[in-house]
């Protein structure tokens, strides 16, 4: 049992909790603007995804900067390096996400079929949304933030 609640301290720390809310915070900024984009608006639905990711990464900077990673970047220079960096690793993991939707979506059709069009699109948004959100804590932890 001991070894248990040394793991769970290791694991939930501060920095892991606190990306976690503003990771779903920044996810429902994702899916929110995406949903509404296709839904209501009739916006195409990889486009739809690559609007509302890219808000997200621009909510997420932030947050993350200030609050989840606390970044000790000093200087314009530091600052935009880090930008950079963020930025990057986001690029990689949007590209990710678009591939991601356009396959469960426009190849293999997941739950379409089962469920109504924008609800198959909203579930397999949350799935491929759940695997960007792990990465990028890596990304932004290891590669992007000053400490």
């Amino acid at each position: 049992m001991e070894k248990i609640n040394e793991l769970v301290k290791k694991v939930f720390t501060k920095e892991v909790i606190s990306y976690a809310i503003f990771g779903i915070l920044t996810t429902v900024v994702n899916i929110i603007i995406s949903y509404i984009l296709k839904a209501i608006f009739r916006v195409e639905g990889n486009i739809a995804s690559t609007i509302g990711i890219i808000c997200s990464i621009l909510f997420a900077y932030f947050t993350n900067r200030k609050w989840v990673f606390v970044s000790k970047a000093n200087g314009t220079r530091e600052k935009l390096t880090e930008f950079g960096k963020f930025i990057l690793g986001r690029a990689f993991t949007m590209i990710i996400e678009i591939i991601g939707v356009f396959l469960l979506n426009d190849v293999i059709h997941m739950f379409y079929g089962l469920l109504s069009d924008n609800i198959a699109y909203l579930i397999n948004k949350c799935i491929i949304t759940v695997i960007v959100i792990i990465l990028n804590f890596f990304i932004s932890k290891f590669f992007a933030f000053k400490r």
